[in-house]
């Protein structure tokens, strides 16, 4: 019959109406997949805004980097190890090695300075100001080629004045900012560690995941020195670090090259791992994403609880809807009704039920978004509200299966007697 073809747009029309007559009993019944759907949306967009954030200021310091270290490279969850620790330092000669090789066109040391030998930070002068939490590196004249850093007044320093160690220094925006505010910073002096530094440059200010911090968690709270003259601060240093520039298009042989030298030069047992640790912008990349991947994994695997609940809940509404409407279902096979009419009558109905509760948390999740990007980097990736959707309206079919099935095998003379 007609009446009782298999339209999909009527039995969505009957759908919303059941929706409308029970408008509080719905809105509970589908809470559950409401905040499963609005969970999903918070967690994709917090970890894909992290993520593109994250990748943006790795790749700023440039995809053909590579940087090593006395320690392992990576993320770390606590403080090196023992045998990381005992490992011999990385020197001034590994960086001239390194920068001979045919692959690289650029090896730097750095020499981290910010403290000293009892752990204690050299202190910042100047301006009427003084600070312990400015991180202090000293490079060599040609760190600027790295491009990691841009001056956006002044210079760097150059090869004659670190080899004559001069005392001069290129500082960050945020030093600028702190110690000659209003004024500009160039050819003032700073006291560092008790030696008067004269200022030649200013770096340009870079963005920083989370808007940054302060003291040392401030990226552009920085001062970059001469190599020789940081050795004057401190003659026994040894956290040197190594930034290697590749040559274009050969980043892979360029990091087998290092990795090579390094161990001859470290004589580094053939059959034996790595004394150092080398990685590149990509890597550092890969090893934060496969991090933030297993997060995500978690979150959403929790916040699908919520999606069970709600998917309960509406197998549980429909039971009762089936009980309330057995007369009504009685009348409609009586008439002409088929099983699959009245199953999928059914089935429309639940994922219509959780559709609607998907759609709302979507709404909610989408507000949501707003508000965390006051807080930390977010965006909605598109995959996002479309499984959140398909997943609100999954749970209606799957828990909605039992009672249309059961709406469906109902025996049209007993359900016609049914008061």
């Amino acid at each position: 019959m007609k009446l009782f073809r298999n339209d999909i747009f009527e039995n969505l029309k009957m759908a919303m109406d059941t929706l409308r007559m029970n408008k509080m009993r719905s809105f509970l019944t589908v809470l559950g997949v409401v905040i499963g759907v609005w969970t999903v949306m918070a967690i994709a967009s917090i970890i894909s805004g992290i993520d593109y954030a994250v990748t943006k200021q790795i790749e700023s310091i440039g995809t053909n980097s590579i940087f090593v270290t006395k320690f392992e490279r990576g993320v770390r969850f606590g403080p090196p190890t023992r045998s990381e620790r005992m490992r011999k330092p990385l020197t001034y000669d590994d960086a001239i090695a390194v920068g001979q090789l045919p692959t690289v066109s650029l090896a730097v040391p750095l020499l981290n300075i910010t403290n000293d030998y009892f752990g204690r930070k050299l202190e910042v002068k100047g301006g009427g100001k003084q600070s312990a939490a400015v991180v202090l590196n000293g490079v060599t004249s040609d760190y600027e080629q790295a491009g990691i850093w841009i001056v956006s007044s002044g210079r760097f320093f150059t090869k004659q004045e670190d080899d004559s160690r001069d005392e001069v220094c290129v500082i960050g925006s945020s030093v600028a900012e702190q110690y000659f505010p209003m004024m500009n910073p160039l050819d003032k002096n700073l006291t560092i560690g008790g030696r008067e530094f004269r200022v030649v440059g200013v770096m340009e200010k870079r963005e920083q995941l989370f808007g940054g911090g302060e003291g040392s968690n401030d990226s552009n709270n920085i001062i970059y020195m001469p190599f020789n003259v940081a050795l004057k601060l401190k003659p026994r240093a040894e956290d040197i670090y190594l930034t290697v520039i590749a040559k274009p298009g050969m980043l892979v042989r360029a990091v087998d090259d290092v990795t090579n030298t390094l161990r001859i030069r470290r004589q580094v047992p053939f059959d034996a791992p790595n004394n150092f640790g080398i990685a590149t912008a990509d890597q550092m990349i890969q090893t934060f994403r496969s991090i933030t991947f297993g997060v995500a994994i978690a979150m959403i695997a929790i916040s699908s609880v919520g999606l069970m609940v709600g998917g309960i809940g509406v197998m549980n509404i429909m039971l009762v809807s089936v009980t309330e409407r057995t007369r009504e279902i009685g009348i409609r096979k009586a008439i002409g009704g088929r099983r699959r009419d009245i199953l999928w009558q059914f089935l429309i109905e639940a994922m219509t039920l959780t559709g609607m509760g998907g759609l709302i948390g979507l709404g909610i999740g989408w507000l949501t978004t707003l508000l965390i990007r006051l807080i930390v980097p977010s965006y909605v990736p598109l995959w996002a509200p479309i499984a959140g959707f398909v997943s609100s309206v999954g749970i209606g079919l799957i828990f909605g299966l039992w009672p249309a099935w059961k709406a469906a095998r109902l025996d049209p003379i007993v359900a016609l007697r049914y008061e």
